[in-house]
């Protein structure tokens, strides 16, 4: 079995700054992607960063020059370094891994148990 466990949220305020953490776990031949969605109340979820391979990185929009998204391969971890947030941040984040498992050697996509994270004003 595979899992996703993450941590690094709570309460900051505006202006503030936290760093989300992803660790995956379990039997994983390779991990394609892993990345960070974030689901405000009565919203769909939306996605905020992604990295492929552990290099390519890619962000919304909303976050472009705020958030940095990095990773420990060794650790099969990821990260998301979140600066100047506002009340818009707040949101539960997911964080989300396209894997290839063992044995069969296929893709799967899993997901974490979502942590909040709650910016004050």
């Amino acid at each position: 079995q595979v899992q996703l466990v993450e941590s690094g949220g709570g309460l900051v305020q505006a202006g503030g700054s936290l760093r989300l953490s992803c660790t995956a776990s379990g039997s994983i031949f390779k991990i394609n992607a892993m990345g960070w969605y974030r689901q405000a109340p009565g919203t769909q979820r939306e996605l905020v960063a992604v990295i492929t391979n552990g290099a390519t990185t890619n962000y919304a929009d909303s976050v472009q020059g705020r958030f940095l998204i990095s990773t420990n391969n060794a650790k099969n971890t990821v990260y998301l370094q979140m600066n100047s947030l506002t009340p818009e941040d707040t949101a539960v984040y997911y964080c989300d891994a396209s894997l290839v498992v063992t044995p069969s050697y296929t893709n799967r996509e899993l997901w974490g148990q979502g942590t909040l994270v709650t910016v004050s004003s």
